[in-house]
């Protein structure tokens, strides 16, 4: 067997094993085995790539796997030490540094290509899509971790964006054009490169305006942009198992942006020009409502009471749990109420948080059983029947003006209907708006209890009261 088949075996294994480790991470006690499985596919892709497909001088495998030894250690060394709160921020890092390797590749192949029109096709597609990947990602990235704290929105800021996307295109279309009539158009690298540019320049202008409420979709966007421009190198390699995983990164991404989309009850084009979640007033603890209501605190022993004698709660995690590093506490919690007899379920938003799936991550991380994990249009019908409803760092997720407000830049998006529950308590520690930048029309209502301060220590000493009883 020659070096071609087994390397084409190679890839078919590499993307089988994409794809049964995809279906896997649809579950999380198979997403683990899953996400091994998977890289095991990509080494065995790499390597396959490396030792079958061009024969090189000994100096350039040192500096590949050199290259690959620190790149891994320098990975390996972040995600063992990330904080969970710092995971959104570090999943658009990742996702930009797919990008940009992605777009460098097409740099680095269009002269070489030229002449060749269907290959400069994806060269430039690879070159556009990887550069607003990585350049989006980065400002998502600046924005997540809070080094970038205002939005920045132009006059007629959909105008100018749509313009420089027009020229980009234009400029790819001249670029791809051009080359492939000559062999030798060396000179029209400088617009590709001018190209390359102004689609760097697009991807920051594309997410500068976005409000922080809108970051789990933009991730999600970008994530697919990561995906289509991978598919885009499979293309001008032949190489079916970048092919492969690219296409699946970019139709999943697609997928779950629609989807989050769908739960948040706004199209994408509203979530990219229409800049939710980019301002709004803040209420200090002890002042009324627009409506004329006022917040009611409650102890952590009178809160442990009331739990003590439920029959049904549901628990309501939001980002603040993150924060606090509150997610093994509260399992704790969970515990100790079930084995006294109380039915505990939590209730998921899908955009909660800062990133797709962030409070399932969370959660499974603390080892809940995932059969708790509840989605909204699931318990949404249920919160009539339950006595207390927790919500821990939650709150544009269960904010009822998304329903009752036209007015408010939520006014739409499904909620966690929390409302409708006999007793409603609300961990914060302070009565700041939430990511959208928006009162909270719940801590104003009549069934609602503030209880103030960190997750951890608030549910920890939760914990304390309830074995005292």
């Amino acid at each position: 067997m020659n070096s071609t088949l087994i390397l084409d075996l190679i890839y078919l294994i590499g993307s089988v094993t994409f794809i049964m480790g995809l279906q896997m991470l649809s579950k999380p006690e198979s997403a683990r085995k899953g996400n091994l499985i998977a890289a095991v596919g990509m080494t065995i892709a790499i390597l396959g790539t490396i030792f079958l497909r061009n024969s090189v001088a000994p100096v350039i495998y040192g500096l590949l796997f050199g290259a690959i030894a620190i790149g891994g250690i320098i990975g390996w060394m972040v995600a063992k030490k990330v904080k969970m709160t710092a995971m959104p921020q570090l999943v658009s890092l990742f996702n930009g540094m797919g990008g940009a390797c992605a777009a460098l590749i097409s740099v680095i192949e269009f002269t070489p290509h030229i002449g060749n029109f269907k290959a400069l096709i994806t060269v430039m597609a690879g070159m556009v899509i990887g550069s607003v990947s990585f350049a989006g990602s980065m400002i998502a990235f600046l924005k997540l971790n809070g080094n970038m704290k205002k939005d920045l929105r132009l006059p007629m800021y959909n105008l100018i964006n749509n313009l420089i996307l027009l020229v980009i295109l234009a400029l790819a279309c001249y670029v791809i054009y051009s080359a492939s009539g000559t062999e030798h158009g060396e000179h029209l690298f400088r617009y590709a490169l001018l190209t390359f540019a102004l689609a760097l320049f697009y991807g920051i202008m594309f997410v500068f305006p976005i409000g922080g409420a809108d970051m789990p979709v933009v991730i999600s966007l970008l994530n697919s942009f990561t995906g289509l421009a991978a598919a885009a190198g499979g293309f001008l390699y032949h190489n079916q198992v970048m092919l492969t995983g690219g296409i699946m990164v970019g139709s999943a991404g697609t997928l779950l942006t629609v989807a989050m989309c769908k739960g948040m009850n706004r199209s994408l084009t509203n979530v990219i020009f229409g800049a939710f979640g980019s301002g709004g007033a803040t209420v200090t603890a002890g002042t009324g409502s627009p409506t004329g209501g006022s917040v009611k605190d409650i102890s952590v022993s009178d809160t442990a009471i009331l739990m003590n004698y439920c029959k049904k709660i549901i628990i309501v995690p939001g980002y603040g749990l993150a924060v606090a590093q509150a997610q093994h506490v509260m399992h704790e919690l969970e515990s100790l109420l079930e084995e006294r007899g109380v039915d505990v379920k939590y209730a998921i938003h899908p955009v909660a948080g800062r990133m797709p799936g962030h409070m399932n991550v969370l959660l499974a991380e603390s080892n809940v059983d995932y059969g708790k994990l509840v989605e909204m249009e699931n318990i949404n019908p249920e919160f009539e029947t339950t006595d207390v409803v927790f919500v821990v760092g939650a709150n544009d997720v269960v904010n009822p003006a998304a329903k009752t407000n036209p007015n408010s830049p939520i006014f739409g998006m499904p909620i966690l209907e929390v409302e409708k529950a006999k007793s409603i308590i609300i961990n914060k520690r302070s009565m700041n708006a939430g990511y959208a930048g928006i009162d909270n029309e719940l801590f104003y209502n009549p069934k609602t209890s503030m209880l103030f301060g960190d997750a951890k220590k608030v549910i920890t000493d939760l914990v304390a009261e309830l074995k005292t009883m």
